[in-house]
């Protein structure tokens, strides 16, 4: 079979088989990781462990239905609702902030609780706003020229979302959201002094940020050089940077992390990453990285099959998509290796946490909405032809 016809084999399947495998994989290695995360030499261990994992899974299990339910999503329906997804986002991020009504956990006011579940509506919000700028940048694709509509719009919608999650706080999510949307506007043509002018007045933003609080001074300090306070400001990246300098090149094996061993603060999601850097090796982080690669890739190659058809929206959302995975994983992995000043980030897809597993799944689901809409499907012209 040659190139060709492999080509127009893969256009003539329901689904982009490799973005899914990706995603299988990067499941798959996720559930190994937390298992040997949370997992110690007794057997109380060994049952905490157990019930983590089956946690995993339920949250796994809960997240491919909303994969399957986005997946069949009408893409006009999609856009219709997006303001109104976007303002029922921001209602729930109010909603946190309410004495009594949100959830405080570490001193941050980031959940609420539904009985037994508890969820983080920051993490839906990023979703609600890559729909709603896909929408936006599609219906003002001619106008993107001007400055009001290309920037100062963007600023007005974006600036109270990210109010709202500052107070809570959440400078994280802040960070995954402005940069996305930023990456959003480049790629739908924004002028290009415009969206540096916009680039700089949001890099001063997030810098002015940075200094107005004094845990957040301390970490920038300890990014600076984590060696001079290392029990301290900068614990969390000496720890993880311990753990992936034992693991070299290939690991210390499976399991055998001694930092997991209640030396590296939350393991099992903000610092995923440098658990298997010690136990897989460089050459483990090197096979997520590919594997996040490849996600983005597909996500582009759909993305780019939309628009030469000519739907703006979609190809739009296809690639907010893939941004938003992917600078959500490439933070986690700077944060983990000392790239990036020391915030608490999940790896989406992997890390434990029911909130992240949801949103992430629901947001590959969308993905494979965008690929099923924009796909040709000759099996829908035999059916038509047959009858």
């Amino acid at each position: 079979m040659n190139k060709l016809q492999a080509r127009r084999t893969m256009d003539s399947a329901r689904y982009d088989s490799i973005l899914l495998g990706a995603v299988a994989a990067l499941l798959s290695v996720g559930i190994v990781m937390v298992y040997s995360v949370s997992i110690a030499a007794d057997s109380a261990s060994l049952r905490i462990s157990s019930q983590l994992v089956g946690k995993q899974l339920l949250h796994i299990g809960l997240g491919a239905v909303l994969l399957v339910g986005a997946a069949l999503l009408q893409l006009k329906w999609l856009q219709w609702a997006s303001k109104a997804l976007l303002i029922g986002c921001l209602a729930l991020l109010a909603v946190v902030l309410v004495p009594g009504v949100g959830v405080q956990i570490n001193g941050s006011w980031r959940w609420l609780e539904f009985g037994a579940l508890r969820f983080q509506p920051s993490e839906l919000m990023k979703i609600a706003v890559v729909i709603y700028f896909a929408d936006y940048f599609a219906r003002k694709h001619e106008h993107l020229h001007r400055f009001k509509v290309g920037v100062v719009n963007v600023g007005l919608v974006v600036g109270p979302i990210c109010l709202l999650l500052i107070l809570e706080p959440d400078f994280g999510a802040v960070s995954v959201l402005a940069a996305s949307v930023i990456g959003m506007m480049f790629l739908a043509g924004v002028r290009l002094w415009h969206f540096c002018a916009g680039l700089g007045v949001a890099s001063a933003l997030l810098l002015a940020l940075l200094w107005s609080a004094p845990y957040r001074i301390a970490r920038l300090i300890g990014y600076r050089d984590p060696w001079e306070d290392p029990f301290n400001s900068g614990f969390q990246l000496v720890q993880a940077l311990i753990a992936i300098g034992r693991g070299q090149w290939f690991g210390v094996g499976l399991g055998n992390s001694i930092q997991k061993l209640s030396y590296l603060p939350h393991a099992g999601n903000d610092f995923l990453i440098a658990v298997v850097g010690e136990e897989l090796g460089s050459a483990g982080i090197f096979v997520i990285l590919m594997l996040f690669a490849v996600l983005l890739w597909r996500a582009f190659v759909i993305a780019k099959r939309a628009l030469q058809q000519g739907d703006w929206f979609a190809g739009l959302l296809a690639q907010g998509i893939g941004l938003l995975i992917a600078l959500q994983a490439a933070i986690h992995i700077g944060v983990n290796t000392g790239l990036l000043p020391t915030k608490g980030l999940t790896l989406p897809l992997m890390s434990y946490g029911g909130s992240s597993m949801l949103s992430n799944m629901l947001a590959i689901g969308l993905l494979l909405a965008v690929d099923r809409h924009t796909r040709p499907q000759p099996w829908r012209k035999q059916c038509a032809a047959s009858w």
